[in-house]
């Protein structure tokens, strides 16, 4: 990622207070050769995203699948499905936005998932499991961001190899078997549901996915912190020349990312009352990342908003839950969310490259 040293200073520092859409360098230095009209229409343009892709997708399925999609039921289920890949995706978006990339999530919710199960089986002491999942996710997160920021490790190699062996930690953790708690004191997490009406209510899976959202929105777009983290993403020798600590960034969006992968191994140990260090969380990582760039946050860092990360977790959800329910097998469902990742870096790559002629 050569280019990202080749943004103007400038470019990171977005005030707090600022609206949540795209913050970019290149449109800044770009925007005073177009007209007000052009520039707000760009602005609307970039705060509303995929919203209009989400919501023909939505439509499409609903006649497609004969009317079974947009029912309360089935949104109670594409919420959670999508509550999970929101969590990863709000610490995937942090990582990104430095300009960085963790591929270790998934192996990270399998492990902390697994320490939950172990920790709850211990008598009268069930919700530790909680904590337990929590400090394992925070574990790993701090050695990736060590890596990073103090020995200035590629990011991408970094957590490509934790990917494979906090898998195989997680493995033997439960001696490669899965770890069943049909007692789980903290399976409300994954299970419950807050009526809003007799028919319809908002799983608690969910609501935690939006309070992750919201808090990620006001670290990054309402704290100097936030600045910081754009900063680094926008010109890191820049941003360590205006006197930023890069170092710290790099080991706090690593951290978080792993901290929300540890709650995500809570969020599937509730769900499911089991683990297994082998299959689950699976190309996790890979929705994630998906989700993070389908919302507008660009690889090269400084660029992104964590509402878009929501939007794009919700797409890959409506695209899985709709093709399941028009039958097509999960061969091609892998092809569609593979396509759409392509999709995804191309979209990135024309945001881009329209940026730089602008």
């Amino acid at each position: 990622m050569s280019d990202v040293n080749e943004k103007p200073a400038a470019v990171a520092m977005p005030a707090p207070g600022t609206t949540d859409a795209t913050t970019t360098a290149p449109a800044v230095a770009g925007g005073a050769g177009l007209s007000a009209r052009q520039v707000q229409i760009r602005s609307v343009v970039q705060a509303i995203g995929m919203l209009p892709v989400l919501i023909v997708l939505a439509i499409a399925f609903h006649y497609l699948g004969e009317g079974r999609f947009l029912t309360a039921q089935n949104l109670s289920i594409v919420a959670q499905q999508a509550a999970i890949n929101c969590v990863l995706g709000a610490g995937m978006t942090f990582v990104i936005l430095t300009g960085g990339i963790d591929l270790s999530v998934g192996s990270i919710l399998a492990a902390s998932a697994m320490a939950a199960l172990i920790a709850s089986l211990i008598p009268g002491w069930g919700l530790l499991g909680v904590p337990a999942a929590l400090l394992t996710g925070l574990f790993f997160g701090l050695i990736n961001g060590s890596l990073v920021a103090f020995a200035g490790l590629p990011p991408f190699i970094v957590t490509l190899g934790s990917l494979t062996a906090v898998r195989g930690l997680a493995r033997l953790m439960g001696s490669d078997t899965t770890i069943f708690n049909p007692d789980l004191s903290f399976a409300a997490i994954g299970n419950a549901t807050i009526p809003i009406t007799p028919t319809f209510g908002i799983p608690l899976l969910a609501i935690i996915a939006i309070v992750v959202i919201v808090v990620s929105w006001f670290v990054l777009r309402r704290t100097v912190l936030g600045v910081w983290i754009y900063a680094v993403g926008g010109n890191p020798a820049a941003a360590r020349l205006s006197g930023i600590k890069v170092w710290r960034i790099l080991l706090f969006v690593y951290c978080v990312s792993g901290l929300l992968a540890g709650l995500g191994g809570v969020m599937s140990a509730a769900r499911l009352y089991a683990a297994n260090g082998l299959q689950l969380g699976q190309s996790y990582e890979l929705d994630a990342i998906a989700a993070v760039i389908l919302g507008g946050t660009s690889f090269v860092g400084g660029i992104g908003s964590i509402w878009g990360t929501l939007i794009g977790a919700l797409i890959i959800a409506v695209l899985s839950n709709g093709l399941t329910l028009l039958g097509v097998s999960d061969i091609w469902q892998f092809i569609v969310k593979g396509l759409v990742i392509i999709g995804a870096v191309a979209l990135d790559r024309v945001r881009l490259q329209g940026n730089a002629r602008t």
